[in-house]
């Protein structure tokens, strides 16, 4: 099977390695699609230096083989079953994941495969075995789409982290993808409203264009109703202040795009206190996060509006062009279907 590994900045090897064994409780897929996410764009720039890195973790594929302990039980996929996969398995022992916190896992990157290769996900490429609780059907629907379960679980976590109810007004900071993503979970499990928050023109009119109840520039935040939860999806101070500008008394703020190398927030104390308010940080996902992404996928009524966020698709021979796009140029989601 062919694989792709990023072994420095901006060069890619496709490698040939054997089709993994399926374990008892294991799952063979055969992969249909793999977003390239932040992390693999920054990986292929050199903004993140783990190399050699069998990258890739937005997937979704076939299911080819099941483990025989697997096999039969409740809810288990299929062979046949699309699927989307958790890509980034927790180590299950550290503190986090034994106080049900395993989004914070001290342990989240893979292994060292037998050619060398971290894996970081290894989605980009023909196969994946993975262990069969992270495996989740999706139903019928455009393998580029079930791949995104990964940012879905994301949000749902988000969603989750920040206390999100159906008939809360939302505010988004921030029209990239991931704030598509939350307009598109916060609509759909029945927010009241939904406004976003965004500097770029292009992005505020195809947010406003995607069924955002208001769409405007951090001048006109005093427009918009006082938010019972904000959703900060980029990482900068003035996202934060536009943020605390935008939530009503009583609310929640959920910080949920982040950057190490970002400037520091100014978080004014005494407005929390005075006007108790609750920021929380939300990162990655968690087993039942996942759960609802995939109930979202299987259902149905997110897949045109999602398909709109696929910028690009390309062969796994094409994948250093993908992640090229991806690292140089403003898209949603770059999709490497093998």
């Amino acid at each position: 099977m062919r694989t792709a590994v990023i072994t420095a900045p901006e060069q890619v090897e496709i490698r040939e390695i054997p089709v993994p064994d399926v374990g008892d409780s294991e799952v063979l897929v055969r992969i249909a699609a793999c977003g390239v996410c932040t992390m693999e764009a920054n990986l292929y720039a050199g903004r993140m230096t783990v190399y050699p890195a069998a990258a890739g973790h937005e997937i979704a594929g076939w299911v080819e083989k099941v483990g025989a302990k697997a096999a039969g039980l409740d809810d288990m996929p299929t062979v046949g079953d699309l699927v989307t996969i958790d890509g980034l398995p927790r180590c299950g022992t550290c503190r986090s994941c034994r106080a049900g916190q395993s989004a914070i896992c001290v342990a989240l990157q893979g292994h060292k495969r037998e050619d060398g290769a971290i894996t970081m996900g290894a989605g980009l490429a023909d196969y994946i075995k993975v262990d069969a609780s992270r495996v989740w059907s999706v139903g019928d629907t455009d393998p580029a789409v079930a791949a995104m379960g990964e940012p879905l679980a994301c949000v749902v976590h988000s969603l989750r982290r920040g206390s999100f109810g159906a008939g809360d007004r939302v505010t988004v900071i921030g029209a990239g993808y991931m704030g598509h993503l939350h307009l598109a979970v916060t609509k759909a499990l029945q927010a009241r409203s939904v406004a976003v928050v965004e500097r770029d023109e292009q992005r505020l009119a195809a947010i406003a264009a995607a069924g955002a109840d208001a769409a405007v520039t951090p001048d006109d935040l005093g427009e918009l109703p006082a938010a019972d939860v904000v959703f900060v999806t980029i990482a900068s101070k003035d996202a934060i202040a536009a943020a605390l500008a935008a939530v009503g008394d009583g609310g929640r703020i959920v910080l949920f795009g982040g950057s190490p190398g970002g400037p520091p927030a100014e978080l004014p104390g005494y407005e929390v206190h005075r006007r108790q308010l609750t920021v929380t940080g939300s990162f990655s996902h968690e087993p039942e996060d996942w759960r609802a992404a995939a109930e979202l996928l299987r259902g149905g009524a997110l897949t045109g509006r999602l398909e709109t966020l696929v910028t690009a698709r390309y062969a796994l021979d094409e994948v250093e062009k993908a992640l090229k796009q991806a690292a140089e140029t403003p898209v949603y989601r770059v999709v490497v279907t093998p």
